[in-house]
């Protein structure tokens, strides 16, 4: 079931053995600091290499449609494994699930959107024509901004063990 714009209804979720993601209370309790600084670095970018997209109504139907993809990409993983809570914070849109992830499940959930949205724009640049290059720019640079809380999970999610797994915000690591 997919809950939009709601969080997942009032239950007790039994977490003893189970270890917090983020183990580092000042870390955890910090991370959006580091999610904003991440894309304030990426909104600089263009503007440092003097490149923006210069058509606004392709600028906001491109911006749109990345931020959907985007979060299809999301749901494109867990949508079999488990129920699906969309909601958001602020301009922060969260895609929660209550299924259990292995490692590598969990990382592509975190990792998708910026590796289709972003990363391969940017391979496939040198093979396109030039008509496309602006767009494809826009598109990656947009996502990387848009997955700036997807790139700092991805990373945290590496240095955990290879049997773990994940569920809500905590790991275990299975014997």
């Amino acid at each position: 079931m997919v809950y939009f714009m709601k969080p997942f209804p009032e239950e007790k979720v039994d977490v003893s053995g189970w270890t917090r993601f983020i183990q580092n209370q000042w870390f955890n309790k910090n991370f959006m600091i580091f999610v904003y600084a991440l894309q304030a670095i990426l909104l600089v970018i263009p503007f440092l290499f003097g490149w923006m997209y210069s058509n606004v109504a392709m600028r906001l139907l491109v911006g749109v449609s990345t931020f959907l993809v985007h979060e299809f990409l999301h749901i494109l993983c867990i949508f079999k494994k488990g129920d699906i809570s969309i909601t958001h914070s602020g301009v922060f849109f969260w895609i929660h699930s209550n299924a259990v992830m292995t490692k590598w499940q969990f990382w592509l959930f975190m990792t998708l959107p910026f590796l289709g949205l972003t990363v391969l724009p940017l391979v496939i640049l040198p093979f396109v024509s030039e008509n496309l290059v602006d767009l494809l720019l826009f598109v990656a640079w947009l996502n990387a901004v848009i997955a700036g809380a997807d790139i700092l999970n991805s990373i945290l999610i590496l240095p955990k063990p290879r049997k773990a797994k994940f569920y809500r915000g905590y790991y275990t690591v299975e014997k």
